[in-house]
């Protein structure tokens, strides 16, 4: 059974993800959420997910994974112009109308109806570097492509337009232009802008945009048939970074042995793990560790009924714990907290009746264990895995975050702002929500998103950083692995779970997780170059809990 460990907030005792406490929170962790420390612990044969393969109801608040997929190579899917709109007639004949969507200064155009014939158009581009991993491109297209696009979309209205006194297709070219000159015009910059802007795209590998965020045109340009048509979009681009600093990095790795008192404490863990939980008498109050349903509700706010959590765990989004405490079933309070009146009714109250440890315990956690020996030594292989992945965790990610201050640049604005909101959903998975709830439940709270936000920020930028660097090494050091490699991780990963290795290749026959694999592989042997290029030294000796309590 594979019971690889996971890093929780505090020191917490190790969770199996398909056991993890309903409303465990670590929000604001981002050590936990990054691509190369995605290593879950699971029961059952499946021992790595990445990051957005995670199981349903583990808890990893701070993923993003538009980010993610970014930094894992995914190419934008396809071209990605600036957007046009459909065009319409104030007649409501013709087929379009022109729209430019302005909002804060910005115009963004819409996706067209028409399209144009293949054809390619002349152009010149320039691309200047801004702050930020932004880059501004200007377009210049030739006067005959100009006139050229005009001529073919007047074309297209004069065979659909339909106008009293005319028949269909019949309609002047000059009678269109009249009646509808300025927004034929705009459809066909429209049309200019997209064709372009796909074409320069296809063709750019070093200036494509991030696929979560459009180009911005701040000032549309004027169609003028007779002169050449230039227009200026900026957008954020990946960021691009040379890594050549690796003077002075010192990594210590803590020095840990594991003890009896360590196997104590998952032995525990797995006693409340297969916990009975009964309720308790009706005249018995609440009382902590015990799990409780309860309707909440605040004077003019917001109202949640069938509330569940345990008391004195920390997963109490309301901070009601002290108040439930001595309330016993059906009974009702109501109190007055950071100036909010609150009813709180107690529906159910719950207590975990712990088994034995002995051989049937043993036998109830897998039928693979005869007795609670093959229990304890199964546990400790675990524990020596678990140990070893942390001590490697640790030491990469002290040498990003010194890699990341020795060679410093900046992130795009959309980047950081796309891993935040991706963080706040997963902690709305997290409470099984949505992010609109779990906005108001935060700030019955008495805290605020933007707040939440901003004290993720600094551990975000750090993340994508760390990232950014390592897919640039990867990529300046030309590191590869071959399928010999992949074998020897596959059984690497069978060896440690405890399972064969055909059952581990089965898992990575899907391509999303065999790429993963490889990435990771690729991500390990760059660390193990990197280490001989730095002073690795023995830290201070640390115990097994502690361990996972470093962040």
């Amino acid at each position: 059974r594979h019971l690889a460990k996971v890093d929780v907030a505090g020191p917490t005792p190790v969770f199996r993800s398909n056991e993890w406490p309903k409303n465990a929170s670590i929000c604001g962790n981002s050590s936990v959420v990054e691509r190369h420390l995605a290593k879950v612990d699971v029961a059952g044969p499946t021992p790595v997910f990445r990051s957005n393969e995670w199981p349903k109801n583990a808890s990893i608040c701070g993923n993003s994974s538009v980010v993610e997929r970014h930094l894992a190579k995914v190419d934008v899917a396809g071209p990605t112009p600036v957007f046009r709109s459909k065009f319409k007639s104030d007649s409501g004949r013709l087929n379009r109308f022109f729209v430019i969507l302005s909002r804060f200064q910005n115009f963004v155009l819409k996706t067209a109806y028409f399209n144009f014939k293949e054809q390619k158009v002349k152009l010149t581009t320039e691309f200047t570097s801004l702050e930020k991993s932004a880059v501004k491109l200007t377009v210049t297209i030739a006067k005959k492509d100009v006139q050229e696009s005009y001529n073919e979309v007047l074309a297209k209205y004069t065979k659909n337009a339909q106008i009293p006194g005319f028949r269909k297709g019949h309609v002047p070219a000059n009678i269109l232009e009249r009646k509808y000159g300025e927004g034929i015009k705009a459809d066909a910059l429209s049309e200019l802008i997209d064709k372009s802007l796909n074409e320069i795209f296809e063709k750019e590998t070093e200036n494509r945009p991030l696929p979560y965020q459009q180009p911005i045109m701040e000032k549309v340009p004027e169609m003028d048939v007779s002169k050449d048509l230039s227009y200026t979009v900026t957008y954020d681009v990946f960021p691009k970074v040379e890594v050549k600093n690796f003077s002075g990095i010192t990594i210590k790795e803590p020095q840990v042995t594991i003890s009896d008192k360590d196997l104590e404490n998952e032995l525990k863990a797995i006693q409340e793990r297969n916990a009975v939980v009964i309720d308790k008498k009706a005249d018995e109050p609440a009382e902590k560790d015990n799990i409780v349903t309860v309707d909440y509700e605040e004077e003019n706010g917001e109202k949640r009924n069938g509330y569940v959590f345990t008391i004195g765990s920390g997963d109490d989004a309301y901070g009601i714990d002290d108040q439930v405490i001595g309330m016993k079933k059906d009974e009702t309070k109501e109190f007055e907290k950071d100036s909010k009146k609150i009813k709180v009714t107690v529906k159910t109250i719950k207590v975990r009746n712990l088994p034995a440890l002995d051989d049937d315990l043993a036998q109830d956690v897998n039928e693979k264990f005869k007795t609670l020996d093959d229990l304890k030594k199964d546990i400790s292989r675990n524990m020596e895995v678990a140990k070893n992945r942390k001590l490697s965790e640790l030491k990469s990610q002290s040498l990003l975050e010194q890699l990341v201050e020795k060679n410093p640049f900046e992130i795009p604005a959309s980047m950081l702002a796309a891993e935040l909101d991706g963080r706040w959903r997963m902690m709305a998975q997290q409470f099984q929500t949505t992010p609109e709830q779990l906005e108001k439940m935060v700030v019955s709270s008495g805290q605020t998103k933007e707040a939440m936000l901003k004290e993720w920020t600094g551990d975000s930028e750090k993340m994508l950083k760390s990232r950014i660097i390592v897919d640039s090494l990867i990529k300046a050091r030309n590191i590869s692995v071959t399928p010999e490699e992949i074998e020897e991780q596959y059984k690497k990963i069978a060896d440690e779970g405890g399972m064969d290795i055909e059952e581990v290749k089965k898992h990575y026959s899907d391509p999303r997780s065999k790429e993963w694999l490889i990435d990771d592989t690729k991500e390990q042997k760059l660390y193990n170059e990197l280490y001989k290029e730095v002073k690795v030294s023995k830290g201070d000796k640390t115990s097994f809990s502690d361990l996972f309590a470093i962040k």
